[in-house]
């Protein structure tokens, strides 16, 4: 498949397809069950979505310069992206999905900033492994998250694959809790107000970069 030309989601959707088959059977029992649980719950029913006002936030980058969301609007309309690591395969797709739409983002006046949990070492490795251009800050103890109703907590029996799989979310984020953001992403205008967004409980639905861009042309009409 080129990775280029075809949608997030086909990538997406490949890579579960994928890692999905090549686990053994009590695995994939396991990760269908916690898939089920997920889908039945009330993960992310009030994440803010189009019409509201995105609340400010403060947060560190990579070199621990803060940066406010509001300052940022200042210049013109802001996309925010969050993900729940550089170790989620998912979330690496999305990055570098962005990370080429990124020219155009910037050339219609926006600005592209990725959060997640991951303290600021773990979020310079990902901006180094993918080559990324935007902002990436660091939500410690998800307190952002949280206030934009995005909060999910890894179900206890999912903890020990993550483990085995060598995704270490407490070592990444630096607490012990296994919260996570439901990936979302919001396109947001000057005025604070949120004219485009994505969240979905399931963590392998992205919006596509495609959508972002044809928001950002609709605000400069």
């Amino acid at each position: 498949m080129d990775q280029n030309n075809s949608s997030l989601a086909e990538r997406i959707g490949e890579t579960v397809e994928n890692f999905m088959s090549a686990l053994p059977e009590d695995e994939e029992h396991t990760v269908a069950g916690s898939f089920e649980k997920l889908y039945a719950s009330q993960v992310a029913e009030t994440a803010l979505t189009v019409g509201d006002i995105a609340p400010d936030f403060t947060l560190p980058n990579v070199t621990g310069q803060p940066v406010s969301l509001y300052e940022v609007l200042k210049r013109g309309p802001v996309v925010v992206s969050f993900y729940r690591g550089g170790w989620c395969p998912f979330c690496n797709l999305e990055l570098h999905a962005l990370q080429l739409r990124l020219p155009e983002i910037r050339a219609l006046g926006a600005t592209l900033i990725g959060i997640s949990p991951e303290t600021p070492d773990m979020a310079m490795a990902a901006i180094d492994e993918h080559q990324l251009e935007f902002e990436v800050l660091s939500d410690l103890g998800n307190k952002t998250a949280r206030q934009y109703g995005l909060l999910f907590t890894v179900y206890e029996e999912m903890r020990p694959l993550y483990l085995k799989w060598g995704l270490d979310v407490p070592a990444s984020n630096g607490d012990n809790s296994w919260e996570l953001p439901v990936p979302a992403t919001y396109v947001i205008d000057s005025k604070a107000l949120i004219r485009a967004a994505h969240t979905d409980k399931d963590y392998t639905r992205r919006m596509e970069p495609e959508q972002i861009v044809a928001t950002l042309r609709d605000l400069e009409a």
